[in-house]
């Protein structure tokens, strides 16, 4: 039985924040990726790309998946690029339900604005077209979500609510 909920969607749109706070309350695993891929690798996402480039994170995100994929009763926070690829998004899928959080590119911008953490922003110096730029082409990925929530104007508390109510969690 697929009973994982799994909460994909750009960066900054909230999925640790919210995947923490899901877990406590339906008093299950909490996993994050991106965090398992920093410890497996023993290394920080922005020190793997640089030393390795972002072919070889994919690759460990892949390898991530695949084993998080085989666990049941958990809230899984991916990263903002995990479901570009087509067997990470089919894994997911088979596991759970799928919950895509969505922000207004401009709160994005506000979110991530500390350099040195956000690899795919960090060599650009117009962050907000970049955000604009990746948030249009993993559109179609984001939408293959079985729910979708804007997460802009809602805090967390409200959106956890509604995601329960939703699933009837």
């Amino acid at each position: 039985m697929k009973n994982n909920l799994i909460l994909i969607g750009f960066m900054g749109t909230g999925k640790t924040s919210l995947g923490k706070l899901l877990a406590e309350k339906l008093g299950r695993g909490f996993i994050d990726i991106d965090q398992k891929i920093e410890q497996d690798a023993g290394l920080s996402i922005p020190q793997i790309f640089e030393t390795y480039g972002e072919k070889y994170f994919r690759e460990l995100e892949k390898k991530a998946v695949k084993e998080i994929t085989q666990r049941r009763g958990l809230v899984i926070a991916t990263g903002g690029g995990t479901v570009k690829d087509e067997e990470n998004f089919r894994l997911l899928k088979s596991s759970g339900v799928i919950v895509c959080l969505t922000t207004e590119p401009e709160e994005i911008f506000r979110r991530t604005e500390r350099r040195g953490e956000r690899p795919m922003l960090d060599s650009d110096e117009n962050r907000l077209d970049t955000i604009k730029k990746l948030l249009e082409e993993r559109q179609k990925f984001y939408s293959q979500a079985d729910y979708t929530i804007d997460t802009t104007d809602w805090s967390p508390l409200q959106i956890m609510n509604d995601i329960c109510k939703r699933f009837r969690l």
